[in-house]
């Protein structure tokens, strides 16, 4: 990273009066701390009341060591910091537009970010979430209960809040994501060279660089598109007032305003949806580890989902033998954990693919749902239940030359038969992310916002600006949603603001993209380092 040199020399402060520039220095009233005291008890009350409910329900209560419930505790509290972090940086993007053009007042501007971040996480799909975690290290995800699992989650968490809290002191609008991704990375390399491998095997590449290009790719959209989008607005939209700075602390007109504040609110609710996931996912690998009769089957999918959840299993057992006869090896398991690893495409895999689909069938016909399978089969079911999912993802982009037209479509349906066994998440972790993400921000919005509305255009943005680098923004993560891949709403916001500068000509200060540029080069690598040595440090401790 750059010299650490006070936040606010990293950059030269934006040449305005200061009638112009908002009033941010400002004491929250005590209806703030009431807000955000009852919004704190209100998350705390719920997400404890919902853990005890599962838990006795499933009688996974009767337990008699609390060690895993104690690392249950810190683990939720990990993860529900990392997201309170994550508000201090990705959610004060959404609101330095409509802070800067005087469209609402900061706590005004602040607490409708955050409601509609909670909205957005509440109404979110979950692709994201395991998008991320099929990032790990399989055999990691598949003990994720044990003491090297525990040392991943608590590695991973802790290194991202890190590098997010360190970069955020400097006012730098690092990305969340792209720590979080260097942090799994960091992990899935340490725990190969541990085991005595390769580096490089302990991390699903392909998947990586599915999460890497739109990383990558995502502020070079935010730049370009809200650079045209601005221009398209000056050849199509003649009002004047639309591309005029602010004058004093006077609100834009009303049209103007209600643009700015839609925007807001759209990536508000974008970022929500997106980022919120990757601490939903992290949570629900915790809850699997340490509560799995709890949480790692869907215990609320209906009895009729069941009975057709094992004839597809029986149909596809089937479909696998048929189109790959051949000898089951020995430990099927084992050889389907090595193909999702390595990927190496063996003639055993296939007949190994086989005699664990049957197994799940056979293991769940004999229960009328999910909820009432024995405790202790639950996970072991779970488990190869991911393991089938997993290698039928692989296989199926293949499975032209090995598989017939209703074999494919039977691998199909049963890979989206167990995902919506494994892959769901409770409302209380959605509640818990959203209040935890909506409070960060109410608490570390500021810094962030003075580098996006002064740091880095030369002259005071605009209403058009402000509404065209919000608009991509808010398009871009949401298509990035649909498809299951996360992006950095710091990196595409802030790159659509010197987007929208460069398309005006009002010049760029070059000292905070350099800067910007350093954390964006250094977040991978040093999410990598802090990770990785994270891990192995806990892997002695544990």
């Amino acid at each position: 990273m750059a010299s650490p040199v006070a936040p606010d020399s990293i950059a030269v402060t934006l040449p305005a009066s200061a009638a112009t520039r908002p009033q941010l220095d400002f004491k929250n009233g005590p209806v703030t701390a009431v807000l955000f005291a009852g919004l704190l008890a209100l998350g705390l009350a719920f997400t404890s009341y919902s853990l005890y409910s599962d838990i006795t329900s499933s009688g996974a209560a009767t337990v008699r060591t609390y060690l895993p419930y104690v690392l249950l505790g810190v683990a939720l509290l990990i993860a529900l910091g990392f997201e309170f972090v994550n508000g201090f940086h990705d959610t004060a993007n959404a609101v330095a537009t409509v802070i800067y053009t005087h469209s609402l007042p900061p706590p005004v501007a602040v607490v409708w970010s955050g409601l509609f971040n909670f909205l957005g996480v509440l109404v979110s799909s979950g692709a994201v979430a395991f998008g991320i975690i099929s990032l790990l290290p399989v055999e990691l995800i598949l003990q994720v209960g044990s003491s090297a699992g525990f040392a991943m989650v608590f590695a991973l968490l802790i290194a991202a809040i890190i590098w997010n809290l360190g970069t955020w002191w400097f006012g730098l609008p690092a990305s969340s994501s792209h720590t979080l991704v260097g942090s799994i990375i960091g992990v899935g390399i340490a725990n190969a060279l541990l085991h005595g491998r390769d580096g490089t095997s302990g991390v699903d590449w392909s998947q990586a660089a599915k999460v890497g290009y739109s990383l990558l790719l995502s502020p070079l959209v935010g730049f370009a598109f809200a650079a045209l989008l601005l221009l398209m607005l000056r050849t199509f939209v003649k009002s004047r007032e639309l591309y005029d700075e602010p004058h004093g602390n006077t609100p834009p007109p009303w049209w103007v305003r209600g643009l700015l504040v839609l925007t807001c609110t759209g990536v508000s609710f974008a970022h929500g949806s997106n980022d919120g996931q990757k601490g939903m996912g992290l949570i629900m690998l915790i809850l699997v580890g340490t509560v799995p009769i709890s949480y790692a089957l869907n215990r609320a999918m209906p009895a009729e989902q069941v009975t057709q959840f094992v004839a597809v299993a029986n149909v596809t057992q089937q479909a696998i033998v048929r189109n790959a006869p051949g000898a089951v090896p020995a430990n099927p398991r084992e050889v389907l954990s090595d193909y999702v690893r390595t990927r190496a495409a063996k003639p055993e895999v296939l007949p190994a693919l086989g005699a664990v689909v049957g197994d799940i069938g056979a293991q769940v016909k004999d229960h009328p749902s999910l909820a009432r399978l024995p405790a202790d089969t639950v996970a072991n079911v779970r488990n190869d239940m991911y393991l089938a999912s997993e290698a039928i993802r692989f296989l199926l982009p293949t499975a032209a030359a090995s598989f017939d037209a209703d074999a494919r479509a039977n691998l199909g349906a049963f890979k989206k038969q167990i995902d919506d066994a494994t892959k769901f998440i409770p409302l209380w972790v959605k509640v818990a992310v959203a209040i935890a993400l909506g409070l960060g921000t109410m608490v570390g919005w500021k810094r962030i916002v003075v580098t996006v509305g002064e740091k880095i255009g030369k002259t005071h943005l605009t209403y058009g600006q402000g509404a065209s680098a919000e608009l991509v923004a808010m398009a871009t993560i949401g298509a990035a949603d649909a498809f299951g891949l996360p992006v950095s709403t710091t990196h595409v916001l802030s790159s659509g603001v010197a987007g929208t500068m460069a398309a005006n000509r009002s010049g760029l200060q070059m000292s905070t993209l350099r800067n910007l540029a350093i954390a964006w080069v250094l977040t991978l690598p040093a999410a990598i380092a802090l990770s990785g040595g994270l891990y192995a440090l806990f892997t002695h401790l544990f």
